[in-house]
C-alpha cells in the first residue's frame, strides 16, 4: 500500500476529488453528474485543472458561473432543450457519470428493476438514457454504498452497456463505447484490465483491500500495490467547503465512516 492517508478531509472530500478527477483533460465538453458528490466534484472540476468544461443548470439552461449547490446560476451562456442535449449525446461530446442500482465486473449496469425484468421485484427508475449514454459518449458511475447488493455477478437487467457487451455487438457499438471510471465510498476503480474487467485502482484512505473485497460480489483484479485516492489540496477543501457546497451536502450522501 503506497501514501499516508493522513489528511484532514473526510471521506466524503476524497470522493469528491476522485469524481473531480473523471473529468481531468476533458476539454470543451458538457460535464453531467448525476448525485450530490459527482455534482460537486464537477464543479470543482470547472474551478481548477478543467476551466474549459461545460455546466448545466439541470435542465436546459448552459452556466457560465460555478454556484454553489442547490444555488441558482446567475450567468447563462446558452440554451440546452432536449434536442440539443440529444444532439450532444450522439456526438460524443459529453461525460456523464451516473448512478447504478447493480453494476457487474464488465461494467454493465442496472437501473431498471431487481429481479426477473418480466415481474421484477422492485421497479427502479427504468433504462432512461443509458443505453445510449454508454454506446456514444464516455459514461462513469457513482457508487455511494458500495455492497454486495451493487456489484453483483450478473445485472439482473441490463441499461448501461459494459463492455463484453458492446463487444459482442460488434464495431458499431465498441467505437464511442468508455467507461473510464467507477467510483464509490471505498475507492476508485476502472476497467483497464486484458479482458476488461473491473480493477481496483485506487482506496480511498481508511479502507482496506479486505473491505473492497468483501463488499463486491465478484472476484476483482487487485493490483500488488494500490495507492491512496489523492488528497485534496488546500484550496480545493476551500472550494469545496466555502464556495461549492456550504451546507456539507457531501457529508449526508457520504456520512463519516
Amino acid at each position: 500500500m503506497s501514501g499516508t492517508g493522513t489528511t484532514t478531509a473526510t471521506r466524503a472530500e476524497y470522493c469528491v476529488v476522485a469524481c473531480a478527477e473523471a473529468w481531468r483533460g476533458a476539454g470543451e465538453v458538457l460535464a453531467t453528474p448525476m448525485g450530490t458528490v459527482p455534482t460537486i466534484g464537477a464543479r470543482l472540476a470547472k474551478l481548477t485543472f478543467s476551466p474549459d468544461l461545460l455546466l448545466t443548470d439541470g435542465e436546459a439552461l448552459l452556466v457560465g458561473d460555478v454556484p454553489a449547490v442547490g444555488a441558482q446560476a446567475q450567468v447563462v451562456e446558452g440554451w440546452l432543450p432536449y434536442r440539443r442535449h440529444l444532439a450532444m449525446v450522439a456526438s460524443g461530446r459529453r461525460h456523464v457519470m451516473m448512478g447504478a442500482s447493480q453494476i457487474d465486473r464488465y461494467g454493465n449496469q442496472n437501473i431498471s428493476c431487481i429481479g426477473d425484468w418480466t415481474r421484477p421485484e422492485r421497479q427502479l427508475l427504468g433504462v432512461r438514457g443509458a443505453p445510449v449514454n454508454t454506446l456514444n459518449n464516455p459514461t462513469s458511475y457513482w457508487v455511494p454504498r458500495h455492497s454486495t447488493r451493487v456489484f453483483v455477478e450478473r445485472v439482473d437487467m441490463v441499461c448501461g452497456v459494459g463492455y463484453d457487451r458492446a463487444a459482442a455487438a460488434g464495431p458499431s457499438a465498441t467505437r464511442y463505447h468508455r467507461i473510464p471510471d467507477v467510483i464509490s465510498d471505498l475507492g476508485v476503480f476502472d476497467f483497464e484490465t486484458p479482458d476488461r474487467t473491473l480493477r481496483l485502482r485506487s482506496l480511498h484512505p481508511g479502507v482496506t483491500v479486505e473491505q473492497v473485497t468483501t463488499a463486491t460480489g465478484f472476484a476483482l483484479t487487485i493490483p500488488d500495490e494500490v495507492p491512496y485516492t489523492r488528497e485534496p489540496s488546500a484550496e480545493e477543501l476551500r472550494l469545496i467547503r466555502e464556495v461549492i457546497d456550504p451546507k456539507e451536502l457531501r457529508e449526508r450522501e457520504v456520512p463519516t465512516a
